[in-house]
């Protein structure tokens, strides 16, 4: 059986203290550790997580941006909450120091593997939410995964790695374009898209020019290593 242990460093890095850590350490327990250990894994926690992510993240991007029609707003929710988003912001939280892996799984380098790292992302949010309600699952979410690109800082590693993919080819040229801007004065809502050789692979809507290159880069990134988009 899996023993129980405390995760006082995790909970203090999360903002969250859980009366049942149990939920915690079902999150952080990855199927190859559970069958060797005859225990819970993640998964049916990361099912619960990845329903409250969806919810709390339509929200949030419905009152933040009035002026975007339904399909901007599901292009900017996948962008938000897709593998590589949720593994970017799981960095803060070092969940692959939390992690419990099986023997196979950590030789072959699941520690690091974005795909578990997101999936125990949403765990963790699924078992927030059990533990401690939505409000509790709400602020964990706008904390840690909405509120990161509004940060220039954030972006600089998408941007970053866009352009480190470009550059390893020869002849190729990136630039981002200013689609549109819409709204009032004091709410506007700019689109912008980044063109490789003249072929657009990546748009993103923003409350600022820069918001919107960033969003763009990052959704070229994404569409990169998803193999939807080839350089």
């Amino acid at each position: 059986m899996i023993e129980q242990p405390s995760f006082p460093t995790f909970e203090e890095r999360i903002g969250y203290h859980f009366q049942d850590a149990s939920l915690l350490q079902e999150a952080l327990t990855h199927s190859s550790y559970a069958n060797e250990h005859q225990g819970k894994d993640y998964e049916r926690l990361e099912f619960l997580g990845d329903a409250v992510l969806e919810m709390v993240s339509s929200a949030y991007l419905f009152e933040r941006y009035p002026s975007l029609r339904e399909g901007e707003l599901s292009k900017e929710r996948a962008a938000l909450v897709c593998e590589s988003a949720l593994a970017f912001c799981a960095k803060e939280l070092r969940i692959s120091e939390e992690m419990f892996l099986g023997r196979g799984e950590e030789a072959g380098g699941g520690r690091k593997r974005a795909s578990i790292i997101a999936d125990m992302m949403e765990a963790v949010i699924g078992a927030i939410y059990l533990d401690g309600g939505i409000e509790a699952a709400r602020n964990h979410i706008e904390r840690f995964i909405l509120t990161k690109p509004k940060s220039d800082d954030q972006f600089h590693d998408y941007k970053s790695a866009l352009q480190e993919l470009v550059q390893e080819k020869q002849g190729v040229s990136l630039h981002y374009e200013l689609c549109k801007e819409e709204g009032p004065e004091h709410e506007k809502v700019f689109t912008t898209a980044v063109c490789l050789n003249g072929r657009k692979i990546g748009e993103g809507e923003g409350r600022s020019k820069k918001e919107s290159e960033q969003r763009a880069a990052y959704q070229a990134v994404t569409a990169i290593q998803n193999g939807t988009v080839c350089i």
